[in-house]
C-alpha cells in the first residue's frame, strides 16, 4: 500500500466520560466530534480502547479515534489501532492541547517531542519514533498560582467558549488542508504566527 492510497488515522486525545467533556484536556475530543458531524459520521466502532469513526476527505479514507484508555496512556489504544489499520506513520495525525500556546494557536509539526505531554509522551514511546504529525491546540496557561494539572481539567470559562468554537472551525480547515495539499502546505497556511 503506498502512503497515496494509505488510509489517515486522527486521533484526538482526552479523557474519557461525560465528566470530562468540555475540559481544556479534552479539546482534542472536541476537534473529532466536530470533524465527525461535519462528516456526517458516527463513532460507532471500538478498537483497542478506542471510539472508531469513518469517513472520507478529499476521497482519501479517513479514521477518527478517541482513545478511552485516559490520557496518560494513550499509547497502548494508538500503537495497535495504527497498526491494525496499516497506517503509515507520516499519515498519523494526534491533535492534543498545549498550555505553551494561547488560547485559539495551532501548532501543525510532521515531529518532534513531547513538549511535555504526556499523553503525546506515551504514543511516541508506544510507536518507537518522533516522526509523528501532530497538532497542538493553544489553551493557555492558568494566571496567578492555579496548578497546571487542575487548570487542564476544568471546563472551558463562558468567556471562552467563542475563542474555542473559533479555534475547532479553524483546526477543521487545517485538517483537511494537510489531507488534501500535504502538511507543509499545511502548516504554512495554518500555524499561528506567535513565537510562544
Amino acid at each position: 500500500m503506498t502512503s497515496n492510497s494509505a488510509p489517515y488515522l486522527l486521533v484526538g486525545l482526552g479523557n474519557p466520560g461525560r465528566r470530562y467533556r468540555f475540559d481544556r484536556h479534552n479539546i482534542g475530543f472536541m476537534l473529532l466530534d466536530k470533524l465527525a458531524n461535519n462528516l456526517d459520521t458516527r463513532f460507532n466502532k471500538v478498537r483497542a480502547d478506542a471510539l472508531i469513526a469513518n469517513a472520507k476527505i478529499e476521497g482519501r479514507r479517513i479514521y477518527l479515534a478517541k482513545p478511552q484508555t485516559f490520557m496518560n496512556i494513550s499509547g497502548r489504544s494508538v500503537a495497535p489501532i495504527a497498526r491494525y489499520f496499516r497506517v503509515p506513520m507520516s499519515n498519523l495525525l494526534i491533535i492534543f492541547d498545549d498550555l505553551d500556546l494561547p488560547l485559539g494557536y495551532i501548532r501543525l509539526r510532521p515531529k518532534g517531542g513531547s513538549g511535555g505531554h504526556k499523553g503525546m509522551q506515551s504514543i511516541l514511546s508506544a510507536l518507537g519514533t518522533p516522526d509523528i504529525p501532530r497538532m497542538r491546540l493553544g489553551i493557555g496557561r492558568p494566571t496567578g498560582r492555579k496548578d497546571a494539572a487542575a487548570y487542564v481539567l476544568e471546563a472551558f470559562g463562558d468567556d471562552e467558549r467563542l475563542s474555542v468554537e473559533s479555534i475547532l472551525d479553524t483546526a477543521q480547515s487545517c485538517v483537511i488542508s494537510m489531507i488534501g495539499d500535504g502538511i507543509d502546505a499545511a502548516m504554512t497556511r495554518y500555524n499561528s504566527k506567535t513565537d510562544h
